[in-house]
């Protein structure tokens, strides 16, 4: 009898043992909805990487920049972790350093901003084959990379006839950064709109060799103005600033004297401001929409259709660049040219040169060599 009781006490013993484990359970599942509730939601971050003219370059930096703000600001992201960010390059030693930075941090998709993070990108998206990356005027062949790429020489080649249209002296200049596919993009498209207009009128280039070198953009842009020049069609980032101090002094020195800044990448009209005359120095820009488009392969991206391994051109026909037409420099009539220039590019009737070889061909075609 003895016997029975301790077999029937260890048996209510075993039950209430089970039953605390079933309720432990249960608590325990209670604790981790409470955990979660309050832990941090995960949002598709996205983050990018400068190029050395910084994220305040007035230009392309900027640009990308402010598209991830947008991006962030419409899907009510916060700066930082889990949210946008971004870092500057100092110089090209910086690239790879910051990239990986990004990735610590766990960002979803990095960008590279700009043609000389080639290796960069390329070494640290195979390093990291779960993280997307886009990088901006170049192509990187990683199924994890989407490559922007913009045909500049479409925008810049409406630019050369709005500049061979406004000139007074039969000369304009251009002002590059580094020789570079992209910047030649620009050059020649530019060249090729000149000459669209005028053959006869002559373009006078000068290459700084850097995209944050302000005091060369302006030593260049003033020995154009000084052979006669009086518009300048600038690509050369930061560097481009140094072109608008250097119309800026002139203007000053003479206001009689106009002379004339093309900006690029965005609307750069506020860096043609010369206050105290109530002038302003800048024709117009050739826009450059990089902000849309890494909003664009962020949003896809987020939305599970990242466009990896692809790349993705934007071109006058779907507004991916274009010319500003803040101010009021270009009198109609004028537009009404550039436009009609715009429409036979935009229906293929012809193709902007991207290429030295394409623009020799161009020109020779109109006897202009």
């Amino acid at each position: 009898m003895k016997n029975k009781k301790w077999y029937l006490l260890l048996l209510l013993i075993a039950v209430a043992l089970i039953l605390g484990a079933c309720g432990g359970s249960g608590g325990g599942g209670d604790d981790t909805e409470g955990t979660n509730e309050g832990a941090e939601e995960d949002n598709f971050s996205v983050a990018m990487v400068t190029d050395v003219g910084g994220v305040d370059d007035k230009s392309f930096n900027q640009s990308a920049w402010e598209g991830i703000q947008a991006f962030g600001k419409d899907y009510n992201l916060e700066q930082g972790d889990n949210g946008y960010d971004y870092l500057q390059s100092q110089s090209d030693a910086d690239y790879i350093p910051n990239l990986n930075q990004m990735v610590r941090r766990d960002f979803d998709l990095i960008f590279g901003i700009g043609y000389l993070f080639i290796e960069a990108i390329n070494e640290v998206a195979q390093q990291n084959p779960d993280v997307y990356f886009g990088i901006v005027d170049a192509e990187v062949d990683q199924p994890n990379v989407v490559s922007i790429m913009f045909k500049e020489q479409e925008a810049s080649f409406l630019a050369g006839v709005a500049a061979a249209l406004t000139t007074k002296t039969g000369k304009v200049g251009f002002v590059g950064g580094m020789e570079l596919d992209v910047i030649k993009r620009f050059e020649s498209g530019f060249r090729a709109g000149v000459a669209a207009v005028d053959p006869n009128i002559e373009v006078i280039v000068n290459y700084v060799g850097a995209f944050d070198d302000v005091a060369g953009g302006q030593q260049a842009a003033s020995a154009i103005y000084n052979q006669g020049a009086d518009v300048i069609f600038h690509a050369s980032g930061d560097t481009g600033n140094g072109v608008f101090a250097e119309a800026k002094e002139l203007v000053q020195q003479n206001p009689d004297n106009r002379v004339w800044v093309i900006g690029v990448d965005r609307d750069q009209y506020e860096q043609g401001e010369v206050e105290e005359l109530g002038i302003n120095v800048t024709l117009t820009s050739v826009l450059k929409h990089v902000g849309n488009a890494v909003y664009e392969v962020s949003e896809r991206a987020m939305n599970d259709d990242f466009p990896g391994g692809e790349t993705l051109w934007f071109g006058l026909a779907d507004e991916g660049v274009g010319l500003a037409t803040t101010g009021d420099h270009i009198p109609q009539e004028h537009w009404d040219v550039i436009n009609e220039w715009k429409e036979k590019i935009v229906n293929g009737e012809i193709t902007a040169p991207s290429t030295d070889e394409e623009l020799d061909a161009y020109l020779a075609e109109l006897g202009a060599e």
